[in-house]
């Protein structure tokens, strides 16, 4: 706030009328009096805001918006029509940098498209608060997997167990009425395969995305891909139990790579066709894996093993509501169109997700497996 303070003093003296705007002359005055006083990179983003402004003035609610991290659509147009003017090096040629500082800066070359958008995360992440949420999501999902294993004395295809239905966490189309269910399944997996590669791939896909673009953004649509997937289920495979993580999962990935081949030729990280063919083989066989385990017969008959249209759901919570945010570095989302068309889509299915789960059960007289 002291910051704040600091330059609303500044920009109004040159704003002696209290209009909001200053000339970009007098904005570029301002920079090079105090630019020492600002990131090298962010002063880079601002004088090119400023040689770039088509109106020939800068708002000082961009300006703020712009030193708190939250970028307009003002700004980002000017740095987009005026980004290949700036010509300083690219971040990936700077040298002497210290392994943290190498790190963050690989980070960004994994995530983000653009070089403006690489140097002011650079200059931006202070890694307070960490990643969080997908470090906290795998330790819970780890620790209860374990815990379980002790309890049936079995770590592959737990699945397979006649009391592993029994537990309270997983979802059951008989008890679907306790809302939980939606939401805790991603604590239990089939077995230590599923749990593996679900683990492996939310924290290699999940924890970069999440220091770029923050636990809250990550984390709704981890969680929105998991609601999904379990609703999902609720209305395509009406029959079946749903357990792991895989809906939040896919939603991640999915949104990772369809943003990596939306901006392919942006995309600096390396090897991006291979790892991308890897990813994709990785997802196609844990996804291989749950067909097969859910026509394989059922070691607790009539209820069958436990359904794969979770996968789909995240897919598609990932190709919609992620690939929005991903592309949205910093700006607000709630001046995207997109994201509020996408937003009214998943809650609508929401709702008739949830109607669904009223009413068609009993209207459609459909034998359900007895509750475990």
């Amino acid at each position: 706030m002291a910051a704040e303070d600091h330059w609303k003093a500044l920009f109004d003296q040159f704003d002696p009328e209290n209009t909001g705007y200053i000339s970009t002359e007098r904005f570029r005055g301002l920079l090079q009096r105090h630019g020492s006083e600002l990131d090298p990179h962010k002063l880079e983003v601002l004088l090119a805001l400023a040689d770039n402004n088509s109106d020939g003035k800068i708002c000082y609610q961009d300006f703020v918006n712009l030193m708190s991290n939250k970028r307009s659509n003002s700004f980002r147009q000017a740095i987009l029509q005026g980004n290949r003017r700036l010509c300083s090096k690219a971040l990936l040629d700077e040298t002497g940098l210290s392994l943290s500082q190498r790190l963050i800066r690989h980070v960004a070359y994994e995530t983000l498209p653009r070089e403006i958008d690489r140097k002011w995360y650079y200059d931006s992440y202070t890694c307070c608060p960490p990643p969080w949420f997908m470090i906290a999501i795998t330790i819970v999902e780890v620790a209860f997997f374990l815990y379980n294993g002790v309890v049936l004395d079995r770590f592959v295809l737990q699945v397979t167990h006649p009391l592993y239905l029994k537990n309270s966490l997983v979802y059951h189309p008989q008890l679907r009425a306790q809302a939980w269910r939606y939401l805790t399944y991603i604590f239990m997996h089939a077995g230590i395969e599923h749990l593996g590669l679900n683990v492996v791939l939310q924290l290699l896909v999940g924890v970069p995305l999440e220091m770029v673009h923050g636990a809250l953004r990550i984390g709704f649509v981890y969680l929105a891909g998991v609601v999904a997937g379990s609703l999902a289920v609720s209305v395509a495979d009406m029959t079946a139990p749903v357990v792991g993580s895989s809906g939040g999962v896919y939603a991640l990935v999915s949104a990772h790579l369809a943003n990596i081949v939306m901006n392919w030729s942006g995309m600096k990280c390396q090897f991006k066709l291979l790892r991308m063919a890897v990813a994709l083989i990785c997802m196609s066989f844990e996804f291989g894996r749950a067909v097969w385990l859910r026509f394989h017969p059922s070691a607790y008959p009539p209820c069958p093993h436990p359904s794969f249209v979770a996968h789909l759901g995240g897919v598609v919570v990932g190709i919609t509501l992620g690939v929005v945010i991903l592309r949205n570095y910093e700006q607000r989302l709630q001046d995207q169109s997109l994201w509020w068309i996408f937003l009214s889509i998943y809650i609508i299915f929401v709702l008739f997700a949830i109607f669904w789960n009223i009413f068609a059960y009993s209207l459609l007289d459909l034998k359900l497996p007895p509750p475990p």
